[in-house]
């Protein structure tokens, strides 16, 4: 009969942190196997040693690289694979002799713990159990007084190997967040915590829970850091006092739900003091405690925006919200005309782009905009349809893909006729034309076909048209559907 295999975490640094399952399994088994560096030490078996028995077979798991550099044929990974295949072929051998072994492991074993390794070659062999044990990153919260996370905040743990960019985003978009693997990785962590915003929130934790635990503001550590220290990005409280000027974010939240939301967006609506917007966009943003919504009718623009920059100017955090991209007919004009008219000059303003309906539209029927193309509105709340009548003229000629916003409305109907009549003197009728109604919600629908077939009782407010130009092309598929694509080559 074979031993039985248990993973053993043993917690963050202080022996007592480690459970009591931990501490009996450890007395009890007749192999104690823990990962060691080339030095020789291991901080696994050093908190584990007052629960270790002198009769015990020990068995160091020395590792042969540290880091990502090896002079292996295959690399770096290629070295690490060799070295956890020999530990489980010596731990194998101590199994098949029936004897139990007891594998430690800092942390949890399951959390970028080295033991999963071993687990992942052995527990389809033998009998296996994990003991799970303190996290550092518990610890450290723990260590400096740090609340992590409340109620519906969202923790995200990332690995400090991360390139920079990756940890930036990630770390822009977490409502907290805790970072782990430094040591050479710091210089990377502490600028990618720059780049995001949240340096001044960081907490550097050093050995947590050892008597060589150190703790101090990220902003204040430079230079080099052992492995075992780790950043805590506790959430942000939900009432927090401003200090110093507000700031007004016009904010682009994509056509749809939050997986069309960029990281930028995503930061500002999570930092926001004051949110700002037509009640159906504001809609889409998850309510937030300690943050104010101003929800409005979506024919007051301008003073949307002269309500934004006012709460600015008091020095909050205002986020005025907009469907696709804030920049294309939407609420970023409308500040800046209410910053022209009124003056201002005494907020900061920014504008987070979104990604744009258009793009959206295109992207699920193939690339319709993949060669120059015209984007024009159909409203003539703003301006002339006789403005709109010559665009679309120029545009025809042009031979140009056009995409069509607010095409048409419960009381704007006649408008599309025309326009549809205006392009077909310059298209043929079988030009692909793309119907795409409300993408990426639980309304949409997408239709690919022709301009002579095109019915105007299909299209509202909520369908952006994709209109084809005499190169753009249609694939049909075998389920019914179509692919549409213009090419990137005009004829000469």
């Amino acid at each position: 009969m074979s031993g039985r295999l248990y993973g053993v975490g043993v917690g963050p640094g202080d022996p007592e942190l480690m459970t009591l399952k931990a501490q009996r399994v450890i007395a009890a088994a007749e192999v104690i196997a823990y990962p060691g560096a080339e030095h020789g030490r291991s901080v696994a078996r050093a908190i584990a040693a007052p629960y270790l028995r002198s009769d015990q077979i020990e068995l160091q798991l020395r590792y042969p690289v540290t880091t990502g550099a090896s002079d292996h044929p295959g690399g770096y990974e290629a070295a690490i694979a060799e070295f956890y295949n020999g530990c489980a072929q010596e731990l194998a051998a101590h199994l098949d002799a029936g004897r139990d072994v007891a594998v430690l492991c800092e942390g949890d074993p399951f959390l970028y713990g080295s033991y999963m390794y071993l687990h992942d070659r052995l527990a389809d062999r033998y009998p296996t159990e994990v003991v799970p044990g303190v996290t550092s990153f518990s610890a450290a919260a723990a260590a400096a007084g740090t609340p992590l996370v409340r109620r519906d905040d969202v923790l995200t743990v990332l690995p400090g190997t991360l390139p920079a960019d990756v940890l930036a985003a990630r770390l822009r978009t977490s409502e907290a967040a805790v970072v782990m693997k430094l040591g050479r990785t710091f210089g990377t962590v502490r600028a990618a915590a720059q780049r995001s915003g949240v340096l001044e929130r960081g907490i550097y934790v050093e050995r947590a829970s050892t008597d060589r635990e150190w703790i101090a503001s990220l902003e204040e550590v430079d230079g080099q850091v052992p492995y075992m220290s780790l950043i805590l990005v506790p959430a942000l409280p939900r009432t927090r006092p401003r200090n110093g000027p507000g700031r007004l974010s016009v904010v682009g939240l994509g056509p749809a739900g939050p997986e069309w939301l960029t990281p930028e967006a995503q930061g500002e609506l999570r930092e926001a003091d004051v949110l700002i917007g037509y009640q159906a966009y504001l809609s889409r943003v998850p309510e937030r405690r300690g943050q104010a919504r101003h929800p409005t009718d979506n024919r007051v623009e301008l003073e949307r925006a002269r309500h934004a920059l006012k709460l600015a100017a008091d020095g909050q955090r205002v986020v005025v919200v907009s469907s696709g991209d804030p920049g294309i007919f939407a609420m970023a004009a409308a500040v800046l005309e209410a910053v022209e008219a009124d003056g201002r000059d005494d907020v900061e303003l920014r504008v987070v782009p979104g990604l744009s309906a258009m793009q959206a539209a295109a992207a699920r029927v193939g690339a319709p905009l993949g060669h120059d193309f015209c984007v024009l509105s159909l409203s003539d709340q703003l301006k002339p349809w006789q403005v709109i009548a010559e665009r679309l003229e120029a545009a025809g000629r042009a031979d140009l893909v056009l995409a069509l916003y607010n095409p048409a409305s419960r009381s704007r109907r006649e408008q599309l006729t025309q326009a549809l009549a205006i392009l077909r003197r310059h298209r043929s009728d079988e030009t692909p034309v793309v119907i795409a109604r409300a993408v990426g919600s639980e309304d949409e629908r997408v239709t690919v076909t022709t301009l002579r077939q095109l019915d105007p009782d299909t299209v509202d407010m909520r369908t952006v048209l994709i209109v084809g130009s005499s190169t753009t092309r249609t694939l049909p598929r075998a389920d019914g559907t179509a692919r549409v694509y213009t090419p990137r080559r005009y004829p000469a």
